[in-house]
């Protein structure tokens, strides 16, 4: 084998790692931010929406403003955080613009 072919093999190796690092970062991200949206959406907006009633703000119980805005604000803040998360990673990785 030449020093050629060993670099270049070298060089892909590298990249092949880089790119599951990528992924393997990305996943990670997904998972998390997939979580946070599970607790807001159904634990606050259904399993624990009795005890949330017992919390009053602005007049209105807490489990009826998850179960009807809480997630859909969630979402919004979390697509946010994703992207801003992303362009983070894209440029660690030098994926960037």
């Amino acid at each position: 084998m030449t020093a050629s072919s060993t670099n270049d093999l070298d060089i892909t190796k590298n990249l092949e790692n880089r790119k599951r690092a990528y992924w393997r970062a990305n996943v990670k991200l997904m998972l998390i931010l997939l979580c946070v949206w599970f607790v807001i959406s159904y634990l606050c907006g259904i399993l624990l929406v009795e005890q949330l009633n017992a919390i009053r703000i602005g007049g209105y119980k807490l489990g009826f403003w998850f179960a009807q805005q809480g997630s859909m604000y969630g979402f919004v803040v979390i697509v946010f955080i994703y992207s801003r998360r992303m362009s983070a990673l894209d440029k660690q990785f030098g994926l960037d613009d």
